[in-house]
């Protein structure tokens, strides 16, 4: 018999195959359906949660902090988190950085989502890749490169983990396209 539970974010029923067992990620929407952002409704649970927060108020301090760590990224978030407060520290600095962020993103053309945290990444520049630096393998279907050089790269920063990812320009897109649907 399997196990239906509800994701809390795209609110898609979820069947759960007994022999791999639970799901950690909705399968629709891609979320996690455990760890601190979960919140699980029940009749009895709810009531001993409270009470366990009663007793102890700063309990879910500690626990987010070691969910932070349990993962194993450093996502930057931490330095948001005020000491020994479970609040975001809403100084003016924070608040510009965001703000700013914001303001950059807009007027992106893309805002793809970091690899590492899903972040939104900001546009750090154009990588022109050519001469000795690259030499485009010749394909017996085309009977030409499919990317000849030069070609340019667009590089994207994340400005809470620094990961750093490259995707092909528009114009070398097109390029790529065109070539590939080439008739015989």
């Amino acid at each position: 018999m399997s196990e239906e539970v509800i994701c809390p974010w795209c609110l898609t029923e979820i069947t759960w195959d007994p022999e791999f067992g639970p799901e950690k990620h909705c399968p629709h929407c891609g979320n996690e359906l455990s760890s601190y952002r979960t919140v699980e409704l029940g009749g009895d649970a709810g009531e001993e949660t409270d009470e366990e927060e009663q007793d102890n108020p700063g309990q879910w301090q500690e626990d987010e902090e070691e969910d932070y760590e349990s993962d194993g990224h450093d996502l930057g978030h931490k330095r948001w988190l005020a000491e020994g407060e479970g609040y975001r520290n809403a100084d003016r600095s924070s608040l510009a950085l965001e703000n700013t962020l914001q303001r950059i993103t807009d007027e992106q053309d893309e805002v793809p989502e970091c690899p590492a945290c899903r972040e939104f990444m900001l546009e750090a520049g154009i990588q022109s890749i050519g001469g000795e630096q690259y030499k485009p393998t010749v394909s017996p279907v085309l009977g030409q490169p499919a990317l000849p050089a030069p070609l340019e790269l667009v590089w994207y920063v994340c400005p809470s983990c620094f990961h750093t990812s490259s995707t092909l320009s528009p114009s070398n897109r097109q390029l790529l396209l065109k070539r590939l649907a080439k008739p015989e």
